[in-house]
């Protein structure tokens, strides 16, 4: 498993390379445009061709990008919905632009509790997105959520609901497993057999091959409480021996794990990066 973070790209694409490379990152997540905008500046295609010529020059680290929090494919609202998958077709058309690995996305909320209608109407704005956006390469990943008031994708069953209604293969849909998310949801990724389980479940409900990023968090409150806050690794209600299961899973040898921590650059991003590679060297030995 490759260890990385989310990094900024307010100095430019090139910078944010360099960063990576300075918190010795192998894989890393960025926003394409700015994460509380419907709308961003429209893509500099120059800029983004240097891009990846500097991805290729440092052997072609993975990239990821997340999109806006404001879109809500599950919207029962209509002008919602339609400015959600506006907006969602916008970050594919972007990360078709910058040459990315996957994008991120969480799918929204909607309180009628009805799963199967939700998911068909998340679904049906993903396909729209994707045939707003044209050739696409992009690869969309469905993020978990802690399934707090009415979000949708807390479990692996409410995300194999929306696979199954959009009929999309899993090249094209694909799913990123957010840990502190999981362990907020009441899923348990404290040790292997926890961890072995949830996968099992994915395999299950989503298809084999859909996880295709992790975001490596972990957890300031209790399992089951729903509360979404991030805590550095090993220092959470996750722990240790919840990370070093993670990366001892064989299906998840080939996925790359990106830390969305708090606090102040570079230490953060540093020190919890470290973290993992300790953990993934103490269980090769």
């Amino acid at each position: 498993m490759l260890i990385g973070a989310h990094v900024s790209v307010s100095g430019g694409y090139s910078k944010a390379l360099e960063y990576a490379q300075s918190v010795e990152a192998e894989c890393i997540q960025i926003f394409a445009k700015s994460p509380r905008q419907w709308r961003g500046p429209v893509p500099d295609s120059d800029a983004a061709a240097q891009f990846r010529e500097a991805r290729a020059s440092v052997g072609g680290v993975p990239l990821f990008t997340h999109t806006a929090y404001l879109i809500n494919l599950a919207a029962a609202d209509d002008i919602m919905w339609e400015k959600s998958v506006l907006a969602l077709a916008d970050e594919l058309t972007r990360a078709n632009i910058l040459g990315v690995d996957g994008v991120a996305t969480h799918l929204g909320s909607n309180p009628s509790g009805d799963i199967g209608l939700t998911a068909s109407r998340i679904a049906s704005g993903i396909v729209a997105a994707f045939d707003q956006c044209g050739d696409c390469s992009a690869r969309l990943l469905m993020e978990n959520t802690a399934g707090a008031g009415a979000t949708f994708g807390g479990t692996p069953e409410e995300l194999g609901a929306v696979v199954r209604a959009s009929g999309l293969t899993a090249e094209v849909l694909g799913v990123c497993i957010d840990t502190c998310h999981a362990h907020a949801a009441g899923l348990d990724v404290s040790g292997n057999r926890g961890w072995e389980d949830l996968l099992d479940s994915m395999d299950r409900e989503c298809g084999e091959g859909r996880v295709g990023l992790i975001h490596a968090n972990d957890c300031k409150f209790g399992r089951g409480e729903h509360k979404d806050r991030h805590e550095w690794i090993g220092d959470g209600f996750i722990g240790s021996a919840g990370f070093e299961a993670m990366l001892n899973q064989e299906r998840l040898s080939d996925i790359c794990a990106v830390l969305e921590m708090p606090g102040e650059v570079p230490e953060k991003d540093r020190e919890n990066i470290a973290r993992l590679k300790t953990l993934r060297t103490q269980g090769q030995s």
